[in-house]
């Protein structure tokens, strides 16, 4: 499927503010089964961006704007190529509960059932996650059965949490958007030894209504290690395993590792944010049609951030809906 992406986003201050200094993570990788045909950034005031790739292989974009502004407007646009890792006709069963214990010798997976800063093992958390396993001893089974009980019990809220709410939290309250759903399943996964790790990046709703969620806005979802396939996506705000539809931009341990923007500011006073989201679908190429690899210039990628109102000095992180 070719997906076209636009992200832009506009920030507007109520007084001018200065040293503004973010980093990105929002190029689309190459994979086996996703491809960036294009992707090109604008961002206003000018400023020049340099790259780096992060310890989990995510492109990483910094920029300083020094300068005094009260607006700031990042443009993106990509043109992603990609494919389903999961034939939905004969789904990945076969891993058990009982062959979990050599992932934690593979250096791809170590990482992934470890607390880390939004997700971490309790007791309450591993008795959930029991509870949820029931009689299954098949690995995809039991991250169904958990993406499944997320997305009946949980209500999408958007005003119940924000960017910094544990996944803890979120088990006790039963509410929140798609990070908060994805940090709970990586939760319950981890604390029964699947491994787990958060995934940023949208998808294109090709539903005949447009019922998803989270498809107007950048969206986050869980993976998890099933050994043959690899990774494979689930997303609990939709109840979803991730196909065709689904554009990756990062991933990490959790939310705080992939965040689509971070970064800090000098200044104060109140701020509006607007951000425009759209992922539309593209004819397929022709036969015979070349993909040519993009130059470094249209690599750039941009995302949102969001401050807070009243410091002197702001942290910049946004939350995917």
């Amino acid at each position: 499927m070719r997906l076209q992406l636009r992200h832009r986003t506009e920030y507007r201050y109520g007084a001018p503010i200065t040293h503004n200094v973010n980093e990105l993570r929002l190029t689309p990788p190459n994979t086996r089964f996703q491809t960036c045909e294009s992707s090109i950034i604008a961002v206003l005031p000018a400023c020049k961006l340099t790259h780096y790739d992060d310890l989990h292989a995510n492109r990483v974009h910094h920029f300083e704007i020094p300068e005094p502004h009260q607006r700031l407007v990042i443009d993106s646009r990509a043109v992603i190529s990609t494919r389903c890792k999961v034939d939905f006709n004969h789904l990945p069963y076969g891993f058990g509960h009982d062959e979990l214990d050599k992932c934690k010798h593979l250096e791809e997976c170590h990482p992934f059932l470890q607390d880390s800063r939004y997700v971490e093992r309790n007791p309450d958390i591993w008795r959930a996650a029991l509870d949820l396993k029931g009689f299954s001893e098949d690995v995809f089974q039991t991250a169904y059965q958990i993406m499944e009980h997320i997305f009946i019990h949980f209500e999408y809220d958007s005003g119940a949490t924000n960017v910094s709410t544990h996944a803890s939290d979120v088990l006790d309250l039963k509410r929140g958007v798609c990070q908060d759903f994805a940090h709970a399943m990586i939760a319950l996964c981890r604390s029964i030894h699947i491994p787990a790790r958060y995934v940023s990046g949208y998808f294109f709703d090709a539903t005949r209504d447009h019922h998803l969620r989270g498809s107007e806005a950048s969206h986050g979802w869980a993976e998890i290690y099933i050994e043959g396939p690899g990774w494979i996506g689930f997303d609990p705000t939709n109840n979803k395993v991730v196909d065709e539809t689904y554009i990756v931009l990062a991933r990490g341990r959790d939310y705080h590792d992939v965040a689509p923007v971070t970064g800090v500011f000098l200044g104060s006073g109140a701020s509006e944010l607007l951000v425009d989201v759209q992922v539309t679908r593209l004819p397929d190429r022709a036969l015979g049609d070349v993909t040519q690899a993009p130059t470094p210039s249209q690599r750039e990628s941009a995302g949102i951030n969001q401050s807070r109102e009243g410091s002197s000095t702001a942290r910049l992180t946004p939350g995917p809906q």
